[in-house]
């Protein structure tokens, strides 16, 4: 995974090299992710919880899907490829929501999109290589979730849900 390589971008999303993964985190390049908010047909959000082996944020709950974009690939492709990977499910049909620039941890500086879609969680097949668990609420019990203890969560989930709620997440928006 760190011999990925991922594509360098300057402030306006422009492509300007490319490096791997572990380099880019060592010397905090900007790169680019994609993230994925999955619901079910009756509006519950399909939430992760990272397995341990995870190198950051490890048995934290996170989003449906959270993807580095790779070197030549879009942002819609890396959400499609991170669906298949993380979750085992293709064909769900996307709907972009935001762009967005954000400081995700120590030399972790992404431009990242977010898209949302709709699964049948009949169709999930996680990786356990990458996933303990996964889940299904309601935004009412993900906002009562966070009230309790926001510690459980991933920082960026946090932020990424802050952003979808009120449009007001730690994150610079784009678009």
């Amino acid at each position: 995974m760190n011999n990925e390589y991922l594509d360098i971008v300057n402030d306006h999303d422009v492509v300007i090299g490319k490096e791997t993964r572990a380099k880019v985190h060592e010397l905090g390049l900007w790169h680019r992710g994609a993230h994925v908010f999955l619901f079910t047909p009756d509006g519950k959000m399909l939430i992760q919880k990272r397995s341990a082996n995870r190198a950051s944020s490890p048995l934290l709950l996170d989003c449906s899907v959270s993807e580095h974009v790779q070197s030549g690939e879009s942002f819609l492709q890396a959400a499609m490829r991170g669906m298949k990977e993380e979750m085992g499910v293709e064909g769900i049909k996307l709907k972009r929501l935001t762009k967005f620039r954000m400081n995700y941890g120590i030399n972790d500086n992404e431009i990242s999109e977010l898209y949302e879609g709709v699964v049948d969680p009949a169709q999930v097949k996680v990786d356990p290589e990458e996933i303990e668990s996964v889940f299904y609420v309601s935004m009412g019990e993900l906002k009562e979730m966070l009230k309790e203890d926001e510690t459980k969560f991933c920082y960026w989930f946090i932020q990424l849900l802050n952003l979808y709620w009120d449009g007001k997440g730690n994150m610079q928006v784009m678009d």
